[in-house]
């Protein structure tokens, strides 16, 4: 390839060999693609010509659903009557770390596609690693992230994100300790850390927190211009 040929889109790099896509509700998109290495599913929800999309993950077993007793289709639901967009990734090869970013970036080009300009990626446990690694990867689209009691491994470049990180972990976590998103915190230079009392790791304990805190902060880090948001990163 020259110096000169465009980049490889992540749509592109899929190999996609079959699509489906259907209107569940005519709030709600359900959309499979086959790809060579494994089965990519979105739930997309609001209009697709969003110009704000909000990128939601799993952990290292996938799911569409997120914590919080299914707080991804609740934050889809909600911010689509409100014109912003949310995509729910189901990944091809969970566990996967670079086949997982892969997938979240593909689900952000779908939507630039679509005219979605401005994005904030949200991962839980695994996922918190995919959200960070994709929002460097995309950093000129990425407005912001959020980490769900999210691991350490695999966060080690948090430092050249340089933007807006909200950081969620249940403090009675049986899984993966508070220390974990604290290494983030540090690794990333800054961001905002909430540890919520008597949650585990599924974060069931704070689902009607984590609800409202979101639908607050995810409109808010959208309002700011980027070109402001690298600068402010460092307080969430």
């Amino acid at each position: 390839m020259s110096a000169d040929a465009p980049r490889e889109r992540p749509l592109d790099r899929l190999r996609v060999l079959a699509k489906q896509d259907i209107l569940v509700t005519p709030g709600l998109r359900h959309i499979e693609a086959y790809a060579l290495e494994g089965l990519l599913t979105f739930l997309w929800h609001g209009d697709p010509g969003n110009e704000c999309v909000v990128v939601m993950c799993g952990g290292a077993m996938g799911g569409l659903l997120g914590p919080g007793n299914g707080l991804y289709h609740a934050l889809g639901e909600t911010f689509a009557a409100e014109g912003i967009g949310t995509i729910r990734v189901g990944y091809r090869r969970p566990n996967d770390l670079p086949a997982c970013v892969l997938d979240l970036a593909a689900a952000t080009d779908l939507a630039h596609r679509n005219g979605g300009r401005r994005f904030v990626l949200v991962g839980h446990s695994f996922g918190g690693a995919v959200a960070v690694n994709a929002g460097i990867a995309l950093r000129a689209m990425t407005a912001g992230v959020v980490t769900l009691s999210t691991q350490s491994a695999g966060c080690e470049s948090a430092g050249a994100l340089q933007r807006p990180l909200l950081l969620l972990h249940g403090e009675r976590d049986e899984l993966l300790p508070v220390m974990a998103s604290q290494a983030v915190q540090a690794l990333a230079g800054g961001g905002e850390l909430e540890v919520l009392p008597g949650a585990g790791h599924l974060l069931t304990e704070a689902a009607d927190h984590l609800r409202d805190r979101l639908h607050r902060w995810i409109p808010d880090v959208f309002a700011r211009p980027l070109a402001d948001v690298g600068a402010s990163a460092a307080g969430g």
